[in-house]
C-alpha cells in the first residue's frame, strides 16, 4: 500500500510540473495580440518595398527590350542605306504588323512576325513590357518623328543620317495600349496628343537613336494626373504651360520645340 501511495505521489508531482511548464510556455491573449500587431506592422512596411523591387525588376527588363528593339531598328537602317523603317504599325514596310488588342495572342504574334524588324529581333517577348495586360503582345510604340507620320506632326525624319544629336532623340516608348500606330505630340503648342504612359512607378521607358535606353520619371502633377486618367480627359484641348515633362518629351520627339516655352 505504501508503495502505491508513493507512485501516486510521484505521478501527481509529474502532473503538477507538466501543468506548470504548460503555463510557463503558453501565450496570454495580450501577448498574442501584440505579436499579431507586430506582424501586421512588418507586412505594411515590407509589402510596398517588395512591390517597388518587383517594379524595378520589370523596369530593367523593359529597358532591355526597347534597347534591343532599337538595335534592330539601327541594323535595319544600316542594311537599307540609312532608311528608317515605317513607324506606323501595320502599314506597308512597317516595323511591326497590324496588331489588334482584341485579337488572340497567336494572331498578334503572327502580325508581329510580318514586321520588317522581326528578322532582326525574333523574340516575341521583346515587344511586350511585363507590365502589359494579359493577352497583350505589343506595348511599345515608335516616335512619330521617326518616319511615323500623323495629322499633328512636326519635322519627320526618314533617314537615320538626318538625325542630329541621336542620344537625345527617342525611337521607342513603352506606351502600353495608348497607341497602336506611332506615339505623337503637338509640335507648335505645349499640348499632349497621345496621353503620357505611366509604367514601373510614375514614369515610363524610352530608347534613343544612338541605341541606349532610359527611364523617365514624371515630375509635373498634371502629367501624372493625365497618365493615371484622373478627372475629365479632354487633354488635347488642354494647353499645359510650363510642363517640363511635356517640353522634354516634345524635344526628344521632334528634336526641338515649335514654340517658345513659358514658365508657369
Amino acid at each position: 500500500m505504501a508503495e502505491k501511495h508513493t507512485k501516486d505521489a510521484r505521478c501527481l508531482s509529474f502532473k503538477r510540473r507538466a501543468n506548470a511548464m504548460q503555463k510557463a510556455n503558453g501565450f496570454t491573449l495580450i501577448e498574442l495580440l501584440v505579436v499579431i500587431a507586430i506582424i501586421a506592422l512588418l507586412m505594411a512596411i515590407l509589402i510596398p518595398t517588395l512591390h517597388r523591387a518587383r517594379e524595378q525588376g520589370k523596369r530593367a527588363v523593359c529597358l532591355s527590350n526597347v534597347k534591343q528593339l532599337t538595335i534592330a531598328w539601327i541594323l535595319y537602317a544600316d542594311d537599307n542605306d540609312g532608311k528608317i523603317v515605317d513607324g506606323w504599325t501595320g502599314r506597308k514596310d512597317s516595323w511591326a504588323g497590324p496588331v489588334n488588342e482584341s485579337d488572340d495572342p497567336d494572331s498578334q504574334i503572327k502580325a508581329l512576325e510580318t514586321g520588317l524588324l522581326f528578322p532582326y529581333s525574333k523574340k516575341v517577348e521583346l515587344y511586350k513590357c511585363l507590365a502589359g495586360y494579359p493577352g497583350e503582345m505589343l506595348t511599345y510604340a515608335t516616335s512619330s518623328a521617326m518616319n511615323g507620320g500623323h495629322e499633328s506632326t512636326g519635322p519627320v525624319v526618314k533617314n537615320r543620317l538626318q538625325i542630329r544629336r541621336a542620344a537625345e532623340r527617342f525611337v521607342f516608348i513603352d506606351g502600353g495600349c495608348r497607341t497602336f500606330d506611332s506615339w505623337v505630340l503637338f509640335y507648335e503648342e505645349p499640348r499632349w496628343w497621345d496621353m503620357p504612359p505611366i509604367r514601373h512607378g510614375k514614369g515610363t521607358t524610352f530608347s534613343f537613336a544612338d541605341g541606349h535606353s532610359e527611364y523617365w520619371k514624371w515630375k509635373d502633377p498634371r502629367t501624372i494626373k493625365l497618365a493615371e486618367e484622373v478627372g475629365p480627359l479632354n487633354w488635347r484641348a488642354d494647353i499645359q504651360v510650363g510642363n517640363e515633362d511635356l517640353h522634354r518629351c516634345q524635344r526628344a520627339l521632334w528634336g526641338k520645340l515649335g514654340y517658345t516655352p513659358v514658365k508657369q
